[in-house]
Parts: structure tokens; C-alpha cells; sequence
């Protein structure tokens, strides 16, 4: 263990630490955010409306006087939390549904396979706006149109991996030594089924964090007065002449989170299919 924690720093190229980095203060914002923020993201004060950035206020204030360094990071949590959930979601059932087709094949498979089919067909934001459209805006109607909209780039390769597993020498051992089904599924299946999902998850993550911001910028997630960054953003979009800070940090923050997240998850999705090679 100390010997791998050792040759680390040398295996990992600079911008992928500089991922982790911004990360790690992004998973603080996220747990604690009053470690990083002295003040109530909510409280208001006209007089001070409109500030630029100052010493007093790092990123300036809004239009109703809120300090927008502290809405930035109390917004975290929300548009974090959300993408997190959608892709845990994602992750949950695109694996159940992938399993479950590999293994069940013939009808099940077929009728499973055409349904992710289906769902693929349309892009994830535009499906996960048309779901909504029928459940009605709210947080947790976004992380399930999120989350379904995902689920099949999770199915489909848990599907695949499964069968390349299903037909390897060492299952085929396993068989003849009398294991049951359910042992060899969770014990020799399964761990190699889903050995690519951290990887497709981090960079499926990038894509919720759009989503939600976007959709949210539609006014499909939290509502009003919630420190979320899509919907920091609709509200600053009016005020870009003459207080352009209100729309843009909040824009700059999703961007350095979706560039981070991306970064490692293809870093991890690289040294996958350096294993693999």
C-alpha cells in the first residue's frame, strides 16, 4: 500500500492532480460549506446590490445584495447532490438492467435491449426535459429524468462486459467446480461486469452537472430563493450590461467542475483500457 501511495505522484499527469485538487475543495463545499462561507447565502441587502468584485465581496454581490462567493459555494451542494444522486440512479439501474439482460437472454434480452434502445434514441438532456415536462419541475424530478436519461450508456456496456465475462475460461472453470448461480455472479461476474462503471460514471457525471444546470436554468429544478448554479445563472442572465459578475461566476464554476470531472474520468477510463490492451 505505501509503496503504490509512493510511485502516485509520478504515475499522474499535472492536470489530473490539478482535478483532484479542485475536487477536494469542491467535496468540502459540498459537506461543509460554512468551512469555506461566513455568511447566509439567503440574507439580502439592497444598499450593497450590484457590487463588483471587491475585497469586501471576492466575486461582488447580486442583484438583491447576497454575497455571491458564498451563494457560489452553498449552490454547490445542490447542483452536486443533485448530478451525484441522478448518477447513482444511472448507475444503479442501467446495472440491474444490463445483468439481467446478459444473463436472462433470448426474450428478456431482447425486450430489454430495445427498450434501452428506446430510451437512447433521444439525447439526455432532451429526455430528461421531456420527462419532466409530465412530472412537473422540482429537485427530485430532476434527479430521476437525470438519472433515467442515463441509464442506458450503464446497460449497454454492463450488458457487453457481462457477455465477454460470461464466455471466458475462468467462468467456465468456476461452472465445472459447482458453484452456484448466485455465487457466480456476485463473485466472478459481476466485479468484472461493472470494472469500466467508476470511469463511465465520472465522465457521466460531467453530463449530469450540464443537465442540471440547465435545466434548472429553465426553471425545472430548485426554485427561488435556492443557491443552485443553473439557476444563479438564469437569474443573472437580466444583469449581464451592467453587472456581468452575477451570470458569469456561476457559469465559470460549472465549467471548472465539468472540465475537472472530465479530466479524471478519462484518466481512470485511459488506464481501464490500458489494462484491457
Amino acid at each position: 500500500m505505501i509503496a503504490a501511495l509512493q510511485r502516485l505522484p509520478a504515475a499522474l499527469p499535472g492536470a489530473v492532480w490539478l482535478a483532484m485538487l479542485y475536487l477536494l475543495l469542491l467535496a468540502i463545499a459540498v459537506i461543509a460549506p460554512g468551512v469555506l462561507a461566513h455568511s447566509d447565502p439567503l440574507l439580502a441587502d439592497p444598499v450593497n446590490a450590484q457590487l463588483p468584485p471587491s475585497a469586501a465581496h471576492w466575486l461582488g454581490t447580486d442583484q438583491l445584495g447576497r454575497d455571491l462567493l458564498t451563494r457560489v459555494i452553498y449552490g454547490s451542494r445542490y447542483s452536486m447532490l443533485i448530478s451525484v444522486a441522478a448518477m447513482a440512479l444511472a448507475v444503479l439501474f442501467g446495472t440491474l438492467l444490463g445483468l439481467a439482460a446478459a444473463l436472462s437472454r433470448g426474450v428478456i434480452d431482447e425486450l430489454l435491449s430495445r427498450a434501452v434502445d428506446v430510451i437512447s434514441a433521444f439525447p439526455d438532456l432532451l429526455l430528461a426535459l421531456m420527462l419532466i415536462a409530465f412530472t412537473g419541475p422540482g429537485t427530485n424530478n430532476l434527479i430521476i429524468a437525470l438519472g433515467v436519461a442515463s441509464v442506458p450508456r450503464f446497460a449497454r456496456v454492463v450488458r457487453a462486459q457481462t457477455y465477454s465475462v460470461m464466455t471466458s475460461g475462468y467462468v467456465e472453470q468456476a461452472r465445472t467446480f459447482g458453484l452456484s448461480r448466485f455465487t457466480l455472479i456476485t463473485r466472478h461476474i459481476l466485479p468484472h461486469a461493472i470494472a469500466q462503471v467508476p470511469a463511465l460514471a465520472t465522465l457521466g457525471l460531467g453530463t449530469a452537472i450540464i443537465g442540471t444546470a440547465g435545466l434548472s436554468f429553465l426553471g425545472m429544478g430548485p426554485q427561488p430563493p435556492t443557491a443552485e448554479w443553473g439557476l444563479m445563472l438564469a437569474e443573472g442572465r437580466n444583469y449581464l450590461r451592467n453587472a456581468w459578475w452575477i451570470a458569469v461566476w456561476p457559469g465559470v464554476f460549472i465549467t471548472l467542475t465539468v472540465i475537472a470531472v472530465n479530466t479524471l474520468g478519462r484518466h481512470w477510463q485511459a488506464r481501464f483500457e490500458g489494462r484491457n490492451a
